[in-house]
């Protein structure tokens, strides 16, 4: 039997949205589809055969799918509302702040509402070379050219030391009302610190790129209300022209279980028992509190070792050997096990 040409394909390695090319493949980016082989067809793969399937399917593993959570969808709806909302402002446009606890699936959310809205732009506009969407994160430790910076490398524009901020802002500015974007997403807002100079300076110039560029701003940090993003006048002023929108780890109950089904459906391995995942609902909360970046890990990596100790099903046994993150690992630590608790029981 000869294994199909998309097995075993050069490496593909998926670069940072933070670049325009980049931002492009991503959204260009299909979800991850595979089909398992037949029973017969998959038994009779040897060597090299082998290798190369198995390295597809991890491949796929390693990305998998994103779940729409709650949290995504109501993301989605209140940026598409704003854009709408905003599609007539002349200033004073209104933002989106998505904000809650580490790894809730915030980048993820408002990544999501940026490539669904490209999408829609392109779908409308298809013969139009346009930027849609501009995506960056706030630097750390940064100052106002250290952020105009990251607008101007998203774009790939050339910069010498003489470039002050506001020539490269100017320049920006420029480009990005030219080449009609109406979205500009800002992660790792947090990294503002309303507290020094040099946030409120980053803060002011963050304003400025909002008042001279006509488009929704979309901002995404951790806790934001908690790290002084709202505090003084540039806060307030904030504040009045942002909705929030809070990410926050799932309770578990029917929400959780139907996540984990979703993700269990999405899986390729040969010895897998549909539903057993599922019945393993409530040990995969007690090990992530909840966290969709954590379970996501989780199952990611359960199902690479599954295919790489050759057993193709994810079992609580092979589950319990999985490391999560470290904050999570501290906060839920591994439930004991028990003799009996080993196989697929709940």
């Amino acid at each position: 039997m000869v294994v199909p040409e998309h097995f075993g394909m050069p490496d593909k390695r998926r670069m940072p949205t933070t670049t325009l090319p980049n931002w492009r493949c991503f959204v260009n980016e299909d979800p991850p589809e595979f089909e398992l082989l037949a029973e017969q067809d998959w038994a009779s793969l040897k060597g090299p055969e082998r290798d190369a399937y198995d390295e597809t399917r991890v491949d796929y593993h390693s990305e998998l799918i994103i779940v729409e959570t709650p949290a995504i969808r109501e993301t989605m709806r209140q940026g598409r509302l704003l854009t709408l909302v905003n599609r007539r402002e002349i200033s004073a446009r209104r933002g989106l702040i998505v904000s809650g606890p580490w790894a809730t699936g915030k980048s993820t959310a408002i990544k999501q509402l940026g490539r669904a809205h490209e999408l829609r732009v392109r779908q409308r506009y298809p013969d139009h070379d346009r930027i849609p969407v501009l995506y960056v994160s706030a630097p750390p430790n940064g100052s106002p050219r250290k952020l105009a910076t990251r607008f101007a490398h998203f774009l790939g524009l050339p910069l010498k030391s003489r470039h002050n901020e506001m020539d490269i802002a100017d320049a920006v500015c420029e480009i990005l009302t030219d080449a009609k974007c109406d979205l500009v997403l800002v992660d790792e807002i947090h990294n503002i610190q309303m507290a020094t100079s040099t946030g409120k300076d980053m803060s002011d110039h963050l304003k400025y790129f909002a008042e001279h560029i006509p488009a929704t701003f979309v901002y995404a940090g951790i806790n934001v209300e908690r790290e002084g993003l709202f505090t003084g006048v540039r806060g307030k002023q904030i504040a009045a022209r942002c909705v929030m929108q809070h990410t926050a780890n799932f309770p578990y109950g029917s929400q959780w279980a139907s996540m984990i089904a979703t993700m269990e459906h999405a899986l390729r391995l040969h010895r897998h028992e549909p539903g057993a995942l599922a019945r393993q609902a409530k040990y995969l909360h007690q090990r992530t509190g909840g966290s969709i970046s954590s379970v996501s890990h989780l199952i990611r990596a359960g199902a690479i070792s599954a295919i790489a100790d050759g057993s193709e099903q994810i079992t609580r046994r092979l589950l319990h050997t999985v490391p999560v993150d470290h904050n999570t690992q501290s906060d839920n630590p591994r439930p004991q096990q028990r003799h009996g608790d080993l196989g697929d029981a709940a």
